[in-house]
């Protein structure tokens, strides 16, 4: 229980706090909050796929494992509006954001300071071209949930979250000592 005369300077705080303009409580919680960089990912799923499914994976530089459709949002932009923005510059699959649906957990924070905004879609995979620039993205292919290539150290740990790949059922994920 919250002792009297703190709850009573809570409550102070609170009453001159909000009888300030709406711009300046905004600049003080700005000052006061910590800070995230957010992102969009998305995890792409072959409908046509049998057994345990298939899942697009992205080989990006420096190339040492493979990663997801992801990306930083613009300023302002909505997290399902740079999920599907991101899918379609790193892999060339033009989606509108509302065949795009939040992942459960829909957000992933991490403890460096960033946060993940996660989404599912599903497309027949015979039936998408998959195109890369050779820059960003030198490889985009599907590849099964059960047999996935080496991954990146962030996919590894996000996919953990959804129970798939080699940290699934590993929760909370672990963080290595040497992680970015």
């Amino acid at each position: 229980m919250i002792p009297r005369t703190r709850a009573a300077g809570r409550a102070v705080f609170y009453q001159a706090f909000y009888r300030l303009p709406l711009p300046v409580r905004r600049r003080l919680v700005r000052l006061a909050v910590p800070k995230y960089i957010v992102g969009a990912v998305t995890l792409v799923r072959d409908v046509e796929a049998t057994g345990a499914g298939r899942l697009l994976l992205l080989r990006q530089p420096p190339g040492r494992g493979w990663s997801l459709p992801a990306g930083l949002l613009n300023k302002g932009e909505p997290p399902v509006v740079g999920a599907a923005r991101e899918l379609f510059e790193e892999s060339g699959i033009r989606l509108p954001p509302s065949r795009l649906r939040p992942a459960v957990p829909n957000a992933i924070v991490h403890a460096k300071g960033w946060v993940d905004m996660v989404f599912e879609a599903e497309v027949p995979a015979s039936e998408t071209a998959l195109a890369v620039d050779g820059a960003e993205v030198f490889e985009a292919a599907w590849h099964p949930l059960d047999d996935l290539p080496k991954l990146t150290w962030p996919t590894a740990r996000l996919l953990a979250y959804y129970d798939i790949g080699p940290l699934a059922g590993q929760f909370p994920p672990p963080i290595p000592d040497d992680a970015p």
